[in-house]
């Protein structure tokens, strides 16, 4: 490659407030030790009124502008990973940029951040992967370029759900550069997609005559025929109201998803296994490994995406056996396993499904396999399990808390191999490599993942739910030394128009203006 280029720096920010996942079983009447030892919940945040993904996403980077004192002329694009976006058309990102330049343009002029290129990257969890990727080849081309790649999500489930307990929400920023001082990153990607239902938000559309029937039917007005109602609407294309909409049908947006956990975790499984095989082929195609180098082996930390911390020591399983093959070691070890199910011996493809499962979860329960896990994946963990899910970003997350944990171990990571696997439902699995550079201790010093995370506030249940209703109309904590939502247009052309602020750490003044008036009229 002509130019050396990766991640220079990170930055992470998380909402202050967490629920306790021991307040969650009791109110959900659920066996704590399942979701503690079992899947390694101990926490999950949980955003404030004031939050949503673009202040979480403008928050993060602004970290990384002050750490590394950038110009915002200097910075070339910002790339943002989120499912979670605010507009079906309008970018998340503009926000993010606007924020960022009412920050900064008493400093630096009102135009500072006009030639950033912004854009969403939206694939599931792994849209972050992407933006990573993009900007990568992005700062490759030329030198001197400098992007920075952001994820910002709040994965939030249905009350009562099979996926409330992996809640959790957050930013993680990435300042990516030529000669980073953290991680190189090459070229060399792995790549398996498939087109798939096992995690989407669609598009929900409800009739007009169902919903004014079950209004109906909640006020005891039964004998009342909702279609004769509806016939009562204005004879015109103008919109007066809801139901006077020109559709036939109206469109809910919703913030949670359709899943099936169970489909997920096989599709995750496949993706996975697909895209390491396929990383290993190119990477052997562009000689970056030898024909006779086991790749699993060479990677000294493993880094997943972890919809909850233990995840990716179950999904890790495939990939440990189809390494031990590789280095010809399978046969002794599989020798108290019982027999691998091969699919071609099957003409029932759903029994396969499950035997072959069960098979990988024999794989996990012997001493090998827990040293690998503890050897490579177990600081990975350490982090998730205090925030929870973080869709695109909790690939990052997983990275940042296997750095610093190596940090706080005395660790010497300079010059070793880390592999990185995304997953995105959907879905897509790309899986790359990263190479520790010398400066890392540096760097990760000023990351202070666990000193954030333990400095959040508890919630009890009954405002956790509140928030979750969104019944609240003030923050739980006063916003400090942070962006935040200050409203939303409600009519004319400005109707669901967002506006962000910044505010002052308490204590401390700034003479940053941050006045709403329209871009046409201001200064």
């Amino acid at each position: 490659m002509k130019y050396t280029v990766g991640i220079d720096d990170m930055a992470l920010y998380v909402p202050k407030l967490y629920l306790p996942i021991e307040t969650l079983a009791e109110a959900r009447n659920l066996e704590y030790a399942k979701l503690n030892k079992g899947l390694g919940l101990t926490r999950m945040v949980v955003p404030d009124v004031h939050e949503d993904a673009a202040t979480m996403a403008a928050n993060a980077v602004h970290q990384i502008i002050e750490r590394n004192q950038l110009r915002p002329q200097d910075i070339g694009r910002i790339y943002l990973g989120t499912e979670s976006a605010l507009d079906g058309a309008k970018p998340t990102a503009t926000y993010v940029l606007e924020m960022l330049r009412r920050k900064y343009r008493d400093e630096y002029g009102v135009s500072c951040f006009e030639n950033c290129d912004v854009v969403d990257l939206t694939f599931a969890c792994v849209g972050g992967v992407d933006a990573l990727q993009n900007t990568l080849d992005w700062v490759r081309s030329a030198e001197g370029r400098v992007g920075i790649v952001v994820t910002s999500d709040f994965a939030k489930y249905e009350l009562e759900s099979g996926g409330e307990y992996t809640q959790g929400a957050g930013a993680v920023a990435m300042l990516v550069k030529h000669h980073p001082r953290l991680l190189a990153i090459s070229g060399t990607f792995g790549v398996a997609t498939r087109g798939v239902h096992d995690f989407y938000k669609p598009r929900r559309t409800f009739s007009k005559e169902k919903l004014v029937r079950e209004v109906l039917d909640l006020a005891g007005m039964t004998e009342m025929d909702a279609a004769e109602i509806l016939a009562k609407l204005p004879d015109s294309l103008q919109v007066n109201g809801i139901l006077d909409e020109n559709d036939e049908t109206l469109e809910l947006h919703k913030e949670t998803p359709i899943f099936d956990g169970q489909y997920s975790n096989w599709t995750y499984q496949n993706r996975i296994r697909e895209a390491y095989l396929n990383f290993c082929k190119n990477a052997l195609h562009t000689n970056e490994i030898n024909d006779d180098e086991d790749v699993l082996n060479a990677w000294e930390r493993l880094v997943f995406h972890l919809p909850y911390a233990f995840h990716g020591k179950r999904i890790a399983s495939e990939i440990f056996m189809l390494s031990l093959k590789n280095q010809n070691k399978w046969a002794a070890f599989a020798e108290n396993l019982p027999p691998e199910p091969i699919q071609v011996n099957y003409t029932d493809n759903a029994q396969y499904e499950k035997d072959r499962v069960g098979f990988l979860r024999a794989i996990t329960k012997t001493d090998e396999y827990r040293a690998f896990v503890n050897e490579k994946l177990e600081k990975a963990q350490r982090a998730s399990s205090l925030v929870g899910n973080m869709y695109a970003c909790s690939i990052f997350l997983a990275l940042m808390s296997t750095l610093e944990s190596d940090l706080q171990d005395n660790s010497n990571l300079t010059g070793k191999r880390l592999g990185l696997l995304g997953y995105g439902s959907g879905s897509k699995s790309k899986v790359f490599e990263a190479v520790v550079q010398p400066e890392w201790e540096s760097v990760v010093s000023q990351f202070k993942v666990f000193d954030t995370l333990e400095s959040g506030r508890s919630l009890d249940y009954a405002t956790y739910e509140k928030l979750h209703r969104k019944q609240l109309t003030e923050s739980v904590l006063p916003p400090s030394g942070e962006f935040v939502l200050e409203r939303i247009g409600e009519e004319g052309v400005r109707l669901g128009a967002r506006y962000y602020k910044w505010v002052a750490a308490q204590g401390v003044r700034e003479e940053t203006a941050h006045s709403q008036v329209p871009e046409l009229v201001e200064a």
